[in-house]
């Protein structure tokens, strides 16, 4: 467990384990749910062992017998352990009883949901705060109170610092590591979901080409509201046969299984009139390392301003769109800890956009818009203003998320916080 990076989920699991019998840790591989949920755990069942698989199969009751807390790690590979674990909750509600690990949504659908049993929580990679890149000094919790803080604190993290975070990824292995393997580790993540993991959930390729050439196209969308059509005719640009929509919409729903994709939905108001609304989600892959590793672009073109890969429309530079991606990750994680939902405003003819819209239980929202610029002027803050007049105090508050230095508060109260001083 040395060199173990303390996680923000960490807070949220030791709560739900004090008075919840199961819970379920869920997110792509290699983000540390393993090693996260091993902390905790008195006994382990590893499911992605062949020898321990054959013997759970043949006596499944040993999933569930031993000192509790109870791991099955990657329980997708045996999803009667699902049915097995929600039986064994019915029987005895003791907190704390079972943790199940899961990379991929399983393909054989359990019986039961697991309602009331087993609570799921999603495990990212590693937040900006997580990276301890400098000392955060502007919590997300004290922008969803009602007070409207003061915002504090300085950052030395510059441009080429973030350029670089993007490129590094927040799996928490690749830390430390050299620039070149970092490349080798993603390059190889990219690979086994190309050539092994859809086989693994049921799909069958014929065309690995096509599939890298799609994902690579999504990729280009990062921070987009694209259609699904223009990301295929991106991907195939050039070539005179289509995939398939069939086919195209399969290569979504495994990335969706493996937790690959993660999209920001449409923010759908329920406290306010807001009329006119853009229903599209902005596309987001689980890393923004991952979308500039398909793209084969570093940090250094990127902060020169280079563009690669599929002819995507996009607002602005690349930087800014794998920007946008970095801080959407880190305002998910923080979201989560506070019980808040993360989504976006768009209306229909795009001519109002806020970029992350983080919402309270009771339906009061944070704005927040991402800029790739340290100094923010009126024109950054037009769509902030414009929602503070439509929805009045259902605001709590609004910032712009910025790559500059200081934390303050405008004249008019917008907030302008550097993405590395935002925590939960």
């Amino acid at each position: 467990m040395d060199g173990y990076v303390a996680r923000i989920v960490d807070v949220e699991l030791d709560e739900l384990l004090t008075g919840l019998p199961a819970i379920a840790i869920e997110g792509p591989r290699a983000v540390g749910k393993t090693e996260t949920a091993l902390r905790r755990a008195q006994t382990v069942h590893r499911l992605d062992d062949a020898r321990q698989q054959e013997i759970l199969r043949a006596e499944p009751e040993r999933l569930v017998a031993g000192a509790p807390p109870i791991l099955i790690d990657e329980w997708q590979r045996l999803p009667y352990s699902w049915d097995l674990v929600r039986r064994a909750v019915d029987r005895d509600r003791t907190a704390g009883r079972f943790l199940l690990t899961g990379s991929a949504a399983p393909t054989e659908t359990p019986t039961h949901s697991g309602a009331g049993r087993i609570v799921t929580v999603r495990m990212r990679p590693l937040s900006l705060a997580e990276r301890g890149l400098t000392e955060a000094t502007v919590s997300l919790a004290g922008l969803l109170s009602s007070s409207r803080p003061p915002l504090e604190g300085a950052s030395d993290v510059r441009l080429d610092d973030y350029a670089d975070e993007i490129v590094r990824s927040g799996y928490p292995a690749t830390r430390g590591l050299s620039h070149r393997l970092i490349r080798a580790d993603l390059d190889g993540y990219i690979e086994r979901i190309v050539e092994h993991d859809f086989n693994e959930l049921g799909r069958t390729i014929r065309d690995r080409r096509a599939l890298r050439s799609w994902m690579t196209a999504f990729a280009a969308a990062t921070s987009t509201s694209a259609s699904y059509a223009a990301i295929r005719d991106a991907a195939t640009a050039g070539e005179p046969d289509k995939s398939a929509k069939t086919t195209t919409i399969a290569y979504r729903r495994v990335l969706e299984q493996l937790w690959m994709i993660e999209e920001v939905p449409a923010w759908l108001p329920t406290r306010n009139r807001l009329t006119r609304l853009g229903a599209s989600p902005v596309h987001q892959l689980a890393d923004p390392a991952l979308a500039a590793r398909l793209l084969g672009i570093d940090a250094g073109a990127l902060v020169d301003g280079a563009d690669t890969g599929p002819a995507i429309p996009r607002e602005g530079t690349l930087l800014g769109a794998l920007f946008e991606s970095l801080v959407t990750l880190s305002v998910r994680a923080y979201a989560q800890a506070n019980e808040a939902r993360v989504s976006h405003l768009r209306t229909r003819a795009g001519e109002r956009e806020i970029d992350l819209i983080v919402e309270r239980g009771d339906g009061r929202i944070v704005a927040l818009e991402v800029k790739l610029s340290a100094l923010v002027g009126d024109n950054d803050v037009r769509h902030l203003r414009w929602l503070a007049g439509r929805i009045g105090p259902d605001l709590l508050d609004a910032a712009v998320i910025t790559t500059g230095r200081e934390a303050y508060r405008r004249r008019d109260g917008i907030g302008v916080i550097p993405a590395a001083l935002l925590a939960p």
